[in-house]
C-alpha cells in the first residue's frame, strides 16, 4: 500500500487589515479586457496599479510567488474566504479581486476561445468519473499535457466544495517522483513515446505535441515532466513505456499531499514542478440539486519570459508591455 507524504499545503492567509483594503478597492478594479487569449496590457496595468496601492498586497504576492517558485515549492493556497463572504462568489469585484492577485504571478490566459478567462467546473453525474467534472478519481495530470507550450500555471478557485464531504485535492512534486525512479525508467521516460488527447482550436500554448517525451531535456528551462496519469487507460502504449509510465504514476501517489478546498481558497500550481488531481468525490451526488453541487473556477497563467516560462519569442504567448 502506497502511503501519501505528510507534508503540509502551504497555506497563505490574508491578513484582517488587507482583507479590509481589498474590499474598498474591490469596486474600484475595472472589467477586464482580452488581447487575443491574454489579459490586455491595460487591464493588466491598471490590476497591478491599483494592487500596488494597498502596501500588504506587495507582501503577501511576494509569499505567494516564493512558495510557487522558491526552492522546494511549486504551489500554493491563497486563502480568500472572507472576502468571498463580503463580496460574494457571484459578484465580478471577487473575481476581479482573484484576478488581479492571480496577475501578481504571471498573465491570466484563456487557451480556450470558445470558454471565457474563467472556466466554470461543476459536477455532471453522467460525465466520465475521472475527467475533472466528473465524480471519480481525478488522477494525476498536468493540464494541456499535449501543447508544446502548456500553460505555466493552472489556478483553482473554489466556489462550492463537496457538499457531501469529499472530493480533497491532491498535489505531488513532478521532480522528486522522477528522481526516486531507476535510470533505466527514467531512460524509457526521456523517449518520445507517449501521447494523449486532441489538439483542437487552442490559443497561446504553442503546437501539437505528439509523440512527445514525458521527461523532455528539449525545454530551454531545464528538464521538463510532462505528464497526465490519464494515458494509461486513455492512449495506446507500448508494454516497456507504460509501465515506466504506471511507476512514475505510483511515486507521485506515493509523495502526495492532499487537503480539501474552502469556499473562497485559490489553488495556484506551477506546472513546471507539480502535477494536481483530486480524489472521488462523496457518493451520493446524483441527490445534490445541480446549484449546490462542488463549484471550481480554473483560469491559466503564462509567465514573464525568463522567470521558468515555456513561452518563446514571436509565438504570441509571451508577457506584454
Amino acid at each position: 500500500m502506497i502511503q501519501p507524504c505528510s507534508r503540509p499545503p502551504a497555506f497563505i492567509n490574508v491578513s484582517k487589515d488587507l482583507e479590509a483594503a481589498l474590499i474598498e478597492i474591490g469596486g474600484a478594479l475595472p472589467a477586464w479586457d482580452m488581447a487575443g487569449s491574454f489579459l490586455a496590457d491595460a487591464t493588466l496595468k491598471r490590476y497591478q496599479a491599483q494592487m500596488e496601492s494597498v502596501p500588504l498586497v506587495k507582501e503577501t504576492a511576494a509569499t505567494l510567488r516564493q512558495a510557487l517558485t522558491g526552492e522546494g515549492g511549486g504551489y500554493a493556497v491563497l486563502r480568500l474566504g472572507n472576502l468571498a463572504k463580503a463580496l460574494g462568489t457571484d459578484d465580478d469585484r471577487f473575481l476581479r479581486l482573484a484576478t488581479a492577485f492571480a496577475a501578481e504571478v504571471a498573465v491570466p490566459f484563456s487557451p480556450f476561445p470558445r470558454w471565457p478567462l474563467w472556466k466554470d467546473i461543476g459536477v455532471k453525474v453522467d460525465k466520465d468519473p475521472g475527467k475533472s467534472s466528473g465524480i471519480g478519481y481525478n488522477a494525476f495530470h498536468m493540464d494541456l499535457v499535449n501543447a508544446t507550450q502548456p500553460p505555466d500555471y493552472t489556478t483553482l478557485l473554489c466556489v462550492r466544495p463537496d457538499p457531501l464531504g469529499g472530493g480533497p485535492s491532491i498535489l505531488s512534486d513532478a521532480h522528486a517522483a522522477v528522481a526516486r525512479l531507476s535510470e533505466d525508467c527514467r531512460a524509457l521516460l526521456a523517449e518520445s513515446a507517449y501521447h494523449y488527447g486532441t489538439f483542437f482550436d487552442l490559443h497561446g500554448v504553442g503546437e501539437e505535441y505528439k509523440p512527445f517525451p514525458i521527461l523532455d531535456g528539449s525545454d530551454p528551462d531545464g528538464e521538463f515532466v510532462r505528464f497526465t496519469a490519464k494515458m494509461l487507460v486513455r492512449s495506446e502504449l507500448g508494454q516497456a513505456h507504460a509501465e515506466a509510465a504506471r511507476e512514475l504514476a505510483e511515486e507521485l501517489v506515493r509523495g502526495q499531499v492532499s487537503f480539501m478546498l474552502r469556499p473562497g481558497d485559490y489553488l495556484i500550481v506551477n506546472q513546471r514542478r507539480f502535477f494536481h488531481g483530486r480524489e472521488a468525490l462523496h457518493s451520493g451526488q446524483e441527490t445534490i440539486p445541480v446549484a449546490d453541487r462542488r463549484l471550481l473556477l480554473q483560469m491559466f497563467l503564462r509567465a514573464p519570459a525568463g522567470t521558468g516560462s515555456a513561452a518563446q519569442p514571436g509565438d504570441g504567448t509571451g508577457v506584454r508591455g
